[in-house]
């Protein structure tokens, strides 16, 4: 099910379970009130407990509780029981006509009303915790998985970059001194290799290796257009200091390459930009595309459904892809909230 109908069914989830407490409080408690009076009194008893529960759930946990603030979760909370009791009474009091005074009777007031919404909004907090730390359980499990299956695949590949390796490292040696370019190319394709080899095993990279390895892989593809292709990569002065998940950014200029157009008659580009700013890193990959879509490039990379995998796995919370797909351009989008 995609994400409109997961939010589809979350609400509709909440709506039927709202509407079962109203006709259910209203059934149970009509008789208690003036004829014609029992609806409006309902509808201010659930509103004044979603209005609770919402706020205590969406906005209390998430800003306080979650981030260790206990003493002024605790504060607020009373706090929000208490005012939205006594305003409810207020409510009441005017919608039946009769004087209110919060100090008359004031203990039978608040276990009439102030205790049992303690207990009810507190029970909607318990629920709105276990279902978040189950969500939090099935995530870790994911990443879990997730980290198994790329140790496996990194473990069965490992012969064939290192064979590569050596082999390239003997072929430098065979090719004449004076071709420099030659020379030059293939040392790029080892620092590749290498970086994918030894760097990419830890579980994060510093940024200016990500951006070198994107550097060089870049200069090779180069190589293998003409005049037509104009391929451009720019790094801001902030870009450094920094680290991120390895190889996060190489499918999208994978797929860049991939999916480049092929006009004769004007410039076919690709535009790479990293940038920093106010503890984000920007990253924004063009190019121009043809209307249908065709591709010069062998096919393989982890591929753009892959990367958004990855991307909530390893940023949950913490990052923003934006893709624009028109029918002579191809641009993404990435923002990494820096911690």
């Amino acid at each position: 099910m995609n994400t409109a109908g997961l939010i589809q069914r979350y609400y509709l989830h909440h709506l039927l379970g709202w509407g079962l407490l109203f006709f259910g409080w209203h059934f149970f408690r009509y008789q208690d009130y003036p004829p014609g009076k029992g609806w409006y009194i309902t509808f201010i008893k659930v509103a004044d407990l979603a209005l609770m529960v919402y706020l205590t759930n969406y906005l209390l946990i998430p800003r306080l509780l979650y981030k260790k603030r206990y003493f002024l979760f605790v504060l607020l909370f009373t706090a929000l029981v208490f005012t939205f009791s006594i305003g409810k009474m207020y409510i009441e009091a005017a919608l039946l006509q009769s004087s209110f005074d919060i100090w008359d009777r004031f203990k039978v007031r608040v276990y009439d009303n102030v205790i049992p919404h303690f207990l009810l909004v507190s029970t909607g907090a318990a629920i709105k915790l276990l279902t978040d730390h189950a969500h939090a359980q099935r995530r870790l499990g994911e990443m879990a998985k997730e980290k198994a299956e790329t140790e496996l695949n990194f473990l069965r590949s490992q012969m064939n970059p290192h064979f590569l390796f050596n082999s390239l490292n003997t072929i430098y040696f065979l090719i004449d001194k004076q071709n420099t370019e030659a020379r030059t190319t293939l040392l790029q394709m080892a620092g590749l290799l290498r970086y994918q080899l030894y760097d990419c095993n830890r579980h994060t990279i510093e940024i200016e290796k990500e951006v070198h390895y994107l550097q060089d892989y870049i200069r090779l593809q180069e190589l293998r257009k003409d005049n037509q292709y104009e391929v451009g990569i720019r790094v801001g002065e902030q870009v450094k200091g920094f680290r991120i998940t390895p190889l996060l950014l190489i499918p999208f200029v994978e797929n860049a390459f991939k999916h480049i157009s092929h006009d004769s008659q004007e410039k076919n580009f690709i535009r790479v930009d990293l940038e920093r700013q106010n503890g984000t890193f920007t990253f924004i990959v063009e190019n121009s595309k043809d209307d249908q879509q065709r591709s010069t490039e062998p096919t393989g990379g982890i591929g753009l459904t892959n990367v958004k995998r990855r991307l909530e796995l390893l940023y949950p919370g913490k990052h923003g892809l934006q893709i624009l797909n028109s029918a002579h351009r191809f641009k993404i989008e990435l923002n990494l909230l820096l911690t």
